[in-house]
């Protein structure tokens, strides 16, 4: 059933509800059983199995992380819930974010989103999604969309210096972020600005088992350059460096350093860092590796001494320090008393704690100064963008969740006390809003009952006897202060506080989970074990001077505004740890505060980060530690339902009749209020319940409109289609009879024409015969086209009219021509040489020589015999003259007859007979006067030659096999096709100096060739009847 005004993309949240025993409520403050946990974490459970992931608690969203692709982030999707009201479509990521976005645009206010919770729940793909979805929806220019790309840009850079592989988490965010995007009037992003909290220095040092250093280390020895590689120092093994090798787990199938690599150094460049920046800081990366590796020893007094030399000098040239001097500062420690300087010397243990110290506050300080440095590339450039002055700002914090691990140190004591605050803040504000929005539409208030944690903050944060002062102070005395004399201090300080638990002061049952070196705290999520070890050390977090010094001479630009001089001559004592997070998140109270927040809550459904697996104790734990249950309850404390009015009818109004009209559905006063623009529903049964009656008579009500619709819509169309038929089938009968007329117009005029033409035939073309003569015209071009000659042989030819014979003649000669030219045009030169020598070979002896017919199938060889064939005395001796023809011949003797095998040569310039190795006779061709033959069927020629030329010694008598193709051959060699004579009955020859010889050719049988008593030569045939 379509509703008025409703769109079909959308999918409101009332129209889920039919289906909520399959995939639960959208909204948890529609459950029933809103106080039962395993109520709330079952409706997470059916959602999350048909892969719905979001879920709200009034404006609140959870996130569940499905650890697997889904196609709800998609172009098509950021326009579904573009401009959209926060309820008309289901739970998303991008309905807070548009939610945000219009409430800062229209209102003119400053918006935050908070998203917390813990490592691998999906926070930093979150705030990833959130300003993808901001680069693609906000309006854009050039210059927005440098700030765009820098914007989504920044997260690579930050996440490869500031992110590493954990066991929970393959991209485990080390520190806490916030970031604010500001927007113009337009609502385009025009600048941004970074604040990080609290980096987990540590890791640096240390990792534990099965996790990673960051992952800038491991980016850069897989993927850098290997020319980079080499100027830093640097192997692509990243089990040679210490600090990379404590977790045993250097390389990760799930994760492709080499490409990210390639991302971080593209996005460093769209950030604006220039190949210098990008050198030094890749130098410091590389000098905290070398630092890993500078090993120590003790001397004879004990005192540590560097082994690794090779590594000093790589440090020296990396951090642009003297070597030698960075060298003592890692063995010795400078103490100023009183004025006066004293050097001591380190043992092993304490030399390993100034490297390692070292190593952590050049780390630790150059991701400060990387943010800072995002932060200027980030930075609003009024030049950049004219206009309207005022901006806007957007807060996106993505900050680590509570912490609860089998061991529980400073950083999860910094953490928690992080989440307290923001626990307390959340709860103000949810109130707050709450109440504001109750007093708006002028609704009584009604107080709620909550867990205020104002407690637990002032245990962690009051002055003087907050845990965090007492730290302090312990860190700050005289005197040997250890971790236990802080705890013991705890104890003595705040032992009456019901939050506060220690071995001492637990009693019997309880002391058996608490150790002797531990304290516990009753967070608003549960309980935390701490274990003191370690808590004064890094708290402190101090680098010896002489290392400061020596940091503060460094020529690196970056380790030079790293560690600033003032440092050197300040005597008042650098803030601790704990006290500078107290602050830094004291002011980041104040900017939440100042905002209008929004809230995201990230869970994880398992610790194998496998997809559609759902793990109900730690949904539970983390249902608790992110304070779910209380957040429902407050929310629901008033009223579970709130709608517009305009909104709740269009959903739900067709159950009342007259609208609004309540009380005829059973519902009691105190279950409903009716406010100024919202109805207030208190139960989600209620709800429930008119959603229920709307699904019993949507059948009835869908029944009676679709008759009314139908009989309306049927007598429309019906009175459409008649007019329309009448009007088409006047115009079709019009149209009909002109087309008849017309038709029988033209065809009385053709057959008049053709009469009239037929008649006047055999006159000259005029007016009356022009007709007929056009059609006998076009009639035999048509019946020519459909029969024109196939080939050169085909003789074929239509019988043209009287008035087109001269044009058939001339078309018959185009005709020809045509077919002609086209054989040609397919002719290789091959075979045109070959049909060439054919042809006057055709000319010569057609009709005149016996065994010509038999010569006529046969093609004609470029030569008979081979170069290997000919001896390489001959070939030697005619130098650089080219052979054309070779054959095998019979030479007749002059005198005598007799036959001896010899070679026939045709060169450019001369016929050449060769016997073996040795030249006979060479004949140029000015010398051959011409060429003899018989008409008979016999093999002889003779060739004739001048007489005056002495050299020759008279005509040279031959036989050959091919003597068609080597007469051919020779006339058109040496131009002496028409010297060619075809004899019969005799051949005269001269023999020598005026003497002559006759060759006699006589039919016969058989082929014979013998002198007779005359003297003559005499050649016995066979007649062929071919010719």
């Amino acid at each position: 059933l379509a509703l008025p005004g409703t769109n079909g993309i959308r999918l409101t949240m009332e129209s889920a509800l039919t289906a909520r025993d399959r995939v639960g409520v959208q909204d948890f403050v529609l459950l029933e059983n809103f106080t039962s946990e395993a109520a709330f974490i079952e409706n997470l459970r059916k959602r999350f199995k048909e892969n719905l992931i979001y879920t709200y608690i009034g404006s609140v969203l959870v996130s569940v992380n499905p650890y697997k692709e889904l196609e709800i982030y998609t172009k098509q999707n950021m326009e579904r819930y573009r401009g959209v009201s926060f309820y008309e479509v289901s739970p998303h990521l991008y309905a807070i974010a548009d939610n945000s976005y219009r409430s800062l645009r229209t209102e003119r206010k400053d918006q935050c989103i908070l998203i917390s919770g813990e490592s691998g729940a999906g926070k930093t793909e979150a705030t990833k999604k959130i300003l993808q979805y901001y680069a693609v929806t906000c309006p854009a220019s050039q210059q927005v969309e440098t700030v765009k790309d820098r914007l989504l840009q920044s997260n690579p850079v930050l996440e490869a210096f500031g992110n590493a592989k954990t066991l929970r988490n393959d991209n485990s965010s080390r520190f806490g972020k916030y970031m604010d995007v500001q927007f113009d009037y337009r609502g385009a992003p025009v600048g941004g600005h970074i604040l990080n909290y609290l980096l987990e220095k540590s890791r640096v040092v240390h990792q534990n088992h099965g996790e990673r250093n960051f992952h800038i280390f491991y980016q850069l020895l897989e993927g850098g350059e290997e020319d980079l590689l080499r100027r830093l120092g640097l192997e692509k093994n990243p089990q040679q460096y210490h600090y990379l090798v404590k977790g045993h787990c250097a390389r990760v199938s799930s994760i492709n350093d080499k490409n990210d690599w390639k991302i971080v150094r593209r996005a460093l460049s769209i950030i604006s860092f220039n190949d210098n920046e990008v050198e030094d800081l890749l130098s410091i990366v590389a000098s905290v590796l070398h630092l890993g590796n500078v090993q120590f020893a003790a001397d004879e007094q004990g005192n540590a001494q560097v082994t690794t030399e090779n590594q000093i000098k790589y440090l020296g040239r990396l951090l642009a320090v003297e070597g030698s001097v960075l060298r003592d500062a890692l063995i010795h420690k400078k103490i100023i008393a009183k004025g006066e300087e004293l050097i001591s010397p380190l043992n092993l243990e304490q030399a390993a704690y100034a490297r390692d110290a070292l190593a952590k506050a050049i780390y630790g300080r150059t991701f400060s100064w990387l943010v800072n440095k995002v932060n200027k590339s980030l930075a609003y450039k009024e030049g950049e963008f004219p206009g309207w002055r005022s901006t806007t700002v957007l807060g996106l914090l993505d900050i680590y969740g509570f912490e609860v691990f089998q061991h529980n140190s400073f950083e999860q004591f910094c953490i928690n006390y992080c989440n307290e605050k923001l626990q307390q803040l959340f709860i103000e504000l949810t109130l707050k809003s709450e109440q504001e929005e109750y007093e708006s539409e002028g609704i009584a208030w009604e107080p709620v009952q909550y867990f205020n944690n104002k407690i637990i903050c002032d245990l962690v944060e009051e002055k003087f006897k907050g845990i965090i002062s007492i730290l302090d102070e312990e860190c700050l005395r005289p005197g040997d202060a250890t971790d236990t004399t802080f705890l013991e201090k705890l104890e003595e300080t705040v032992k009456n506080h019901p939050h506060f638990l220690t071995h001492k002061l637990a009693d019997q049952k309880t002391r058996k989970s608490l150790g002797r070196e531990e304290f516990r705290l009753s967070h608003y999520a549960g309980d935390v074990t701490y274990s003191v070890a370690g808590f004064l050390d890094k708290n402190n977090d101090l680098l010896f001077r002489n290392l400061k010094e020596t940091m503060c001479n460094s020529e690196n630009p970056i380790i030079n505004q790293c560690f600033d001089r003032t440092e050197l001559t300040d005597k008042k004592r650098p803030e601790t740890a704990a006290t500078q997070f107290k602050n830094s998140l004291s002011k980041l109270m104040e900017i939440l505060m100042s905002k209008e927040p929004s809230y995201i809550r990230c869970m994880k459904p398992n610790d194998a980060k496998q997809a559609d697996r759902f793990d109900e104790v730690l949904i539970r734990h983390q249902v608790k530690y992110l304070g779910l249950m209380e957040n429902l309850r407050v929310r629901r404390a008033g009223f579970a339902y709130r709608r517009k009015y305009e909104v709740f009818l269009q959903s739900l109004g067709l159950v009342t009749s007259p609208p609004l009209h309540c009380p005829h559905l059973g519902y009691k006063q105190e279950e409903y209020k009716m406010g100024r623009t919202k109805i207030f529903i208190r139960f989600p049964k209620t709800l429930f319940a008119t959603e229920d009656a709307l699904e019993v008579r949507k059948q009835s009500l869908a029944t009676k409109m679709q008759a009314t619709w139908r009989g309306f819509y049927r007598r429309k169309k019906f009175l459409h289609m008649k007019h329309s038929a009448i009007a088409i089938q006047s115009w079709w009968r019009g149209t009909l009879g002109r087309r008849k007329a017309a038709k029988k117009k033209w065809a009385v005029e053709t057959i008049r024409r053709f009469i009239k033409g037929f008649i006047y035939r055999n006159h000259p073309r005029c007016p009356e015969n022009e007709y007929f003569l056009d059609y006998i015209r076009f009639s035999f071009l048509m019946n020519l086209k459909r029969n024109l000659p196939k080939n050169v042989l085909d003789k074929s030819w239509p019988t043209p009219p009287p008035s087109l014979c001269e044009a058939s003649q001339l078309l018959r000669q185009l005709c020809m021509q045509n077919m002609v030219w086209t054989y040609c045009k397919r002719i290789s030169p091959e075979w045109k040489q070959q049909l060439e020598q054919k042809v006057i070979a055709s000319e010569i002896f057609k009709g005149k020589k016996d065994n010509y017919p038999q010569s006529v199938p046969r093609l004609f060889i470029n030569t008979r015999l081979g170069n290997e064939e000919i001896n390489a005395k001959v070939l030697q001796a005619l130098e650089n003259e080219a052979i054309k023809y070779a054959v095998p011949v019979i030479k007749y003797d002059r005198k005598g007859y007799k036959a001896r095998a010899r070679q026939l040569l045709l060169t450019q310039n001369a016929v050449v007979i060769v016997e073996e190795s040795k030249i006979k006779q060479r004949i140029d061709y000015a010398n051959l006067t011409g060429i003899s033959v018989s008409s008979l069927s016999d093999n002889l020629f003779v060739l004739h030659v001048h007489c005056e030329d002495n050299k020759q010694k008279g005509d040279v008598v031959l036989q050959s096999d091919h003597v068609i193709e080597t007469l051919t051959k020779t006339a058109i060699q040496a131009d002496k096709v028409n010297n060619v004579n075809i004899n019969q009955g005799s051949i005269k020859f001269t023999v020598g100096q005026g003497k002559e010889g006759i060759i006699d050719f006589i039919s016969g049988s058989e082929l014979l060739i013998a002198k007779a008593k005359n003297g003559h030569l005499t050649v016995v045939a066979p007649r062929l009847n071919s010719r």
